[in-house]
């Protein structure tokens, strides 16, 4: 299972929400670039990239910041967040992104998304981040009606590389992660599943690996706050 540390981004600096509400961010680093180096030195083998201000906007925002870490980071990155037509995909992937991660118009637009995979074999990645269940979007301000294993299933035939699967309200919480509803997304579906939101220690990514049905893991609060040693974790998941 694949340890992804998150980067998330607002107003240039890396910060973690709670429960995915703007208001309540904290600033970690004001110095992206510079925690992608020091999650690579501790080594990390991917980065988990998100732009909260483009998920908002509906277009790249914290676009400066991306292009530093991918310049100071030699890891693969993934990024989500305000990445909604073909256009900004195919300038992402041509910035030396490895993956780009579809959130809202996987939902709203699913003909690009498989324009997409089909376009990028390998590199686009689907997000989906639900409450109770059911998907939110728009940097989760909206709810739809829409099932996540709906969702889920309905791109089993678009070659999407992953699904990332967000449970917004442990997001940013330190609450533990939903392992019962990810472990089930990951076995409706044969895309490889990565778990979001709520991995606070060493005990939940050993948790989400021993259901042997999913593929990886984001993390972010936990690493910035110290409750996670990402050297320690990556020899335990390597262990």
């Amino acid at each position: 299972m694949i340890l992804y540390p998150a980067i998330d981004l607002k107003d240039g600096n890396c910060v973690r929400l709670y429960k995915g509400e703007m208001e309540q961010a904290t600033v970690f680093n004001d110095d992206p670039a510079a925690q992608a180096r020091a999650f690579v030195e501790a080594g990390c083998e991917w980065l988990h990239l998100v732009d909260l201000n483009g998920a908002f906007a509906g277009a790249p925002v914290n676009a400066a910041a991306v292009e530093a870490i991918l310049a100071a980071a030699d890891v693969p990155a993934q990024l989500g967040g305000g990445i909604r037509d073909m256009a900004t995909i195919e300038a992402w992937l041509d910035k030396g992104l490895a993956r780009v991660i579809l959130g809202t118009v996987a939902v709203e637009n699913p003909a690009l998304v498989r324009e997409a995979a089909l376009a990028f074999p390998g590199q686009v990645a689907v997000g989906i981040d639900a409450r109770e269940g059911r998907v939110a979007t728009k940097g989760w301000a909206e709810e739809t009606d829409v099932m996540v294993t709906d969702l889920a299933r309905s791109y089993e035939d678009a070659g999407v590389a992953a699904i990332i699967y967000t449970d917004i309200n442990r997001d940013g919480a330190m609450q533990g992660p939903n392992i019962e509803a990810t472990a089930a997304l990951a076995r409706a579906v044969t895309i490889p599943v990565i778990a979001s939101g709520g991995v606070s220690s060493l005990a939940d990514l050993i948790a989400l690996r021993d259901t042997g049905a999913i593929a990886g893991a984001i993390s972010g609060r936990a690493l910035y706050d110290g409750a996670l040693d990402l050297k320690q974790a990556l020899a335990a998941l390597k262990g």
